[in-house]
């Protein structure tokens, strides 16, 4: 909690640590060279009007296993004659308590483009959407988790018609660069041109658009944008944020010859983020948005100094493949080689996002020919595949487009037992891996693909970004024969079982164990060794019988609980046999 201090001298703060300030300046140094201590002072000037208060949680305490995450967007649920933010609060309020304590509400501030993520103005709410008090109120009951959309504004904000019109300070907010200049290096996440052309007071400019041509890119190499989003942190924490998503983070800064993304300067914004949010509210976490491979993902979370929360970007893809191969070869070998995780660090597991499946968190785990079978696979169950451009002017997949109750079905037409057992399995293999897990809104209702969205609105990612009326849902919801009420039944249940067993807690051990090719097992400890789960999944439509060394050694003695069924095993237990795609958590007695 933030509370503004009145004083006579704002640059005056003794509550600031030494280590902290040589951090902030070290930062700076890198970033602004000899304005580096113009940046100190103005630091000192923005901080000095506030003060943390009582926190809800003392510094240290990050997490715990009751933590997950609603993905939603603001509008997600409809009801007519009210504001779509008082419907989302209805909903989260009757259906989701005790399963989901977080909301991360997708950008809902007025936009231009790309469903919100092209932002006219941070510092309000899409009127179609509400109001901060409906935002507030949606708080009352859940932590939120805000995006926090660094690297670009929309064509359509004050920003950049000051920009156009020569007007300071957003005259210098963007970025111009000569079309003739050599860009072939710069790393691309779209097929779209990397500058557009636009006509300002000064005459013809081309500025730098890494998303489309709506979305203009932020110069942070003047600090003004910076401070601009350090004011804008402040006011997202006055209005109760828990958690701050940082966008496309990895394309934040620019260096002609360079491949413009990961960039040593873009990961000292994240720290100076990260020392500024330590600093004015140490409650508040911040996640990086980065989808691309493992190791280059992971390093977000620098050393234990950048990113509190990295999205587990290899875990949909490998999972998809997986189970519609049937085998645990690459996932598991994947799982152990996470390693050990920084102090204060941890991994949000997800399977499903407004996004489509990022493929390029596949590589160097799963062979082009099986990556391709994939691709081919979810072309014939309904999907688009999304291509970027690379260095060499080529096109290569980038992500893929479908719905991820979809992509693990049989068909596109009828949803089979065997569809929603495999959707279920994929979905607790998240619940089960170290980390928070995150659960998109369509994920929770087992929603198909919306052809009709692809077709009204002229882009792919529009195959999972339906809207729901509330009626429609609610009907689905008490209808016990339809696959959103049996999904969202079982899901909730799993979810309110998690957080009920430490040995789920972000911070317990994770062991990856052999018991079978087809079958992906965990070894989870608590952080204070009480309690031990061993999460199972048979990922393939052939029963698994679990037998051989280190399956006797894992589960020969004691009593054995499966917390998902409510079954109890006895003393005599040696093997077990899993039906297609069932899971098991056992815990020992």
């Amino acid at each position: 909690m933030l509370v503004t201090k009145e004083k006579g001298n704002s640059a005056m703060i003794e509550f600031i640590p030494a280590e902290v300030m040589r951090e902030f300046r070290d930062s700076f140094e890198l970033l602004y060279g000899e304005r580096a201590g113009q940046c100190m002072e103005r630091l000192r000037m923005l901080v000095g009007r506030y003060e943390v208060g009582d926190n809800p949680e003392p510094r240290g305490v990050f997490w715990n296993q009751a933590d997950a995450v609603l993905i939603t967007y603001a509008d997600m649920v409809r009801a007519p004659e009210e504001t779509p933010l008082c419907t989302l609060k209805r909903f989260a309020d009757d259906k989701i308590k005790c399963a989901l304590n977080t909301i991360h509400l997708l950008p809902f501030c007025p936009f231009s483009s790309d469903d919100g993520f092209s932002v006219i103005d941070y510092r309000q709410v899409h009127k179609g959407f509400g109001e901060w008090k409906d935002v507030e109120a949606l708080g009352g009951n859940f932590k939120l988790m805000f995006d926090l959309v660094l690297n670009h504004a929309s064509r359509k904000s004050d920003w950049f018609k000051d920009y156009v019109n020569g007007i300071l300070p957003a005259r210098k907010y963007f970025i111009e660069t000569d079309p003739a200049t050599d860009l072939s290096k710069v790393v691309r996440p779209r097929s779209l041109p990397l500058l557009t052309e636009v006509i300002t007071r000064d005459g013809k400019r081309h500025v730098w658009t890494t998303f489309s041509s709506d979305q203009i890119d932020l110069d942070f190499s003047n600090p003004d944008v910076l401070f601009e989003f350090l004011d804008i942190i402040l006011f997202y924490i006055s209005k109760g944020v828990r958690i701050m998503r940082m966008d496309a983070i990895a394309y934040l800064w620019k260096e002609i010859g360079t491949a413009c993304v990961h960039l040593p300067q873009t990961h000292a914004v994240v720290r100076i983020l990260r020392d500024f949010l330590e600093l004015v509210a140490p409650q508040v976490l911040l996640l990086s948005e980065t989808n691309v491979p493992h190791a280059e993902n992971i390093s977000y979370f620098g050393q234990g100094d950048e990113a509190n929360i990295v999205y587990q970007f290899s875990l949909p893809p490998l999972l998809l493949h997986a189970l519609h191969n049937g085998t645990s070869k690459y996932l598991s070998e994947w799982a152990r080689r996470l390693g050990q995780l920084p102090h204060g660090c941890t991994y949000l597991n997800f399977t499903a996002s407004h996004d489509g499946v990022g493929v390029r968190p596949l590589e160097g785990i799963v062979p082009p020919e099986e990556k391709q079978a994939l691709f081919d696979r979810v072309v014939e169950l309904g999907g688009h595949i999304s291509t970027k451009t690379n260095s060499d002017g080529t096109d290569s997949a980038y992500e893929m487009n479908i719905t991820y109750f979809d992509a693990l079905a049989d068909s596109r037409e009828e949803v089979t037992e065997r569809h929603l057992a495999r959707f279920l399995c994929s979905q607790t293999v998240a619940l089960s891996l170290q980390g928070i897990p995150a659960v998109y809104f369509h994920s929770l209702t087992a929603t198909r693909n919306d052809y009709d969205g692809v077709d009204r609105l002229g882009y792919p990612r529009a195959i999972n970004r339906r809207k729901w009326e509330e009626a429609e849902l609610h009907a689905l919801l008490t209808d016990p024969a339809s696959a959103t009420a049996r999904v969202f039944q079982k899901y909730i249940r799993l979810l309110r079982t998690r957080a009920l067993h430490a040995a789920f807690h972000p911070d317990s051990s994770q062991a990856v164990l052999d018991l079978g090719d087809n079958v992906f097992a965990l070894r989870r400890v608590s952080p204070d060794c009480r309690e031990r789960i061993v999460a199972i999944h048979n990922l393939s439509d052939e029963p698994a019988e679990l037998r051989g060394e280190e399956a006797l050694h894992e589960l020969s003695s004691g009593v054995w609980t499966d917390l998902i069924l409510d079954t109890t095993y006895g003393e005599d237990f040696r093997a077990l046999q899993l039906a297609p795609y069932q899971c098991v958590w056992l815990a020992q007695a």
